[in-house]
């Protein structure tokens, strides 16, 4: 049997445009009476947002974003400033009235939500996260900076972007992103390529991008797990989860993990000189959070 979703991959690019334009027409059309999200995962980047979102939506109790047929992890709503309005925004949520028939199936209230591993990097989305729920919750995926900048680096090569090694990338990254984050002060609109795209070294200082988060946010609306934790034991990481959100627990059907990648091995030398050049960082956010991150440099 041929399924809904296969016709629609099948479809004419013209024809998935026009249905998605109706669709979301349709939502417009009905903003005024749509919910907001209630949660966020903002990143980090190559940390697991990805896999935290699929976890998500095995819940019976987490809906995805409208329509659910196309399985949207973000709308990037609030990239350059949220510049397709409230109205829009609101389509991909659900009516109160959808939401109290999942209340009473579930026993209670369920939760919607996205995840964008660039919302807690652009220093402007935290305040405009506010304005939309200022009680909606954050989770952030914290990983091993070194290894992170690492996957980063090899995320933008299979995506054709970087044509530099990692070292030269590394080297290049100051002169690439220099004056980014003061053209996005200046201009809200701005979305810089070059501030998401090449940010491989900056992006693993994590504390900073936490601390402007909690700027709009109580620090205890904001979870951050460390991926390593979560990749060690997925179920009981989601159970902590889910705690945070205020839903029940729930048996995951699958703990796979999404969107890995097979990458080259870290060059050593510049291996070493990450790790020396972040300790500091992440002691920082050790001391921040609390409790120990064990990011350290393998055995030689």
């Amino acid at each position: 049997m041929v399924s809904s979703r296969s016709l629609k991959d099948r479809s004419p690019h013209w024809v998935r445009q026009a249905a998605r334009g109706l669709t979301r027409g349709a939502g417009m059309a009905t903003a005024s009476r749509r919910g907001v999200p209630d949660y966020f995962v903002i990143g980090a980047k190559r940390g697991g947002t990805t896999s935290l979102f699929r976890y998500l939506r095995m819940h019976p109790g987490v809906l995805g974003l409208f329509p659910r047929s196309r399985e949207t992890k973000s709308t990037d709503y609030f990239f350059g400033g949220a510049p397709k309005g409230e109205t829009w925004y609101r389509s991909h949520f659900y009516p109160e009235t959808v939401m109290a028939r999942h209340t009473r199936r579930l026993g209670y209230r369920p939760v919607v939500g996205e995840a964008s591993p660039y919302y807690v990097w652009d220093p402007r989305i935290a305040p405009l996260a506010r304005a939309v729920n200022p009680e909606a919750r954050a989770i952030m995926l914290v990983r091993d900076p070194v290894e992170r900048a690492f996957s980063h680096w090899q995320e933008r090569v299979q995506n054709g972007v970087e044509p530099l090694s990692f070292p030269d990338a590394l080297d290049a990254e100051a002169s690439r992103t220099a004056g980014e984050l003061e053209r996005m002060g200046a201009d809200p609109s701005y979305h810089g390529e070059a501030h998401d795209w090449y940010s491989y070294r900056a992006r693993g200082i994590y504390r900073p991008q936490l601390e402007n988060w909690c700027t709009a946010f109580p620090r205890e609306q904001l979870l951050v797990v460390r991926s390593e934790d979560m990749y060690a034991d997925v179920q009981g990481t989601f159970d902590t989860v889910c705690d945070f959100l205020g839903i029940a627990r729930h048996a995951l059907p699958t703990t796979e993990r999404f969107n890995a990648s097979r990458r080259p091995d870290l060059p050593a030398a510049t291996g070493a000189e990450l790790y020396d050049y972040y300790a500091p960082f992440n002691a920082d956010l050790a001391q921040w959070l609390g409790r120990p991150l064990g990011w350290a440099a393998p055995p030689a």
